[in-house]
């Protein structure tokens, strides 16, 4: 069980049977009103709905177990992605509706970190940064420079992102996974 004054970010409880990453937490007096209470904004680990949801100060909340493992993204088959853990070597499905948008940076082989809670895979980490090709863009022209405009370019994922003017088919460029911005050339 943990305090609600022991709430920081990135933590996991449990609230109604259900498992919640702590996004922010903050303290607040209530003058002359009583005891103190804690405000949060929480996201649900299942769903991936975030809630704001107060508790009294001092309040105990059971922590969430949830296991992180590092597993390694093998193919995707009929809506499922697989993974292989990399401890056991066990492998298993996952559905798109976990991996949300993500799925559009996911490459064979990558190495991801996988959440579990209660045994259902709830998360799936991608690393910050990817390196993926360029297969479909429009040609660059001359005098194109860094500082001009940008075009779409199609990742050999699928993923269609925006890539300076001066850079063409077969590149191998850097991008954010979290934002999905082009990050600069591998």
């Amino acid at each position: 069980m943990i305090s609600t004054n022991d709430f920081r970010p990135g933590m996991t409880i449990e609230v109604e049977g259900q498992a919640y990453l702590i996004l922010d937490s903050n303290h607040h007096k209530l003058v002359g009103r009583g005891g103190a209470v804690v405000r949060t904004k929480l996201k649900n680990l299942e769903t991936g709905v975030i809630v704001d949801r107060t508790f009294n100060a001092g309040e105990k909340v059971p922590r969430a177990e949830v296991e992180t493992r590092e597993c390694q993204y093998l193919y995707s088959m009929d809506g499922e992605y697989h993974f292989m853990d990399m401890e056991s070597f066990d492998q298993f499905p996952v559905t798109a509706g976990v991996l949300g948008d993500r799925v559009r940076f996911l490459k064979e082989n990558m190495t991801v970190q996988v959440s579990r809670y209660k045994g259902r895979v709830v998360d799936v980490e991608l690393p910050v940064t990817v390196d993926l090709k360029i297969v479909e863009t429009d040609p660059g022209l001359k005098g194109d420079t860094a500082s001009g405009g940008s075009k779409p370019a199609t990742l050999e994922t699928g993923a269609v992102i925006r890539v300076p003017l001066f850079v063409g088919v077969g590149e191998v460029v850097r991008v954010d996974t979290r934002t999905g911005n082009y990050v600069g050339r591998a």
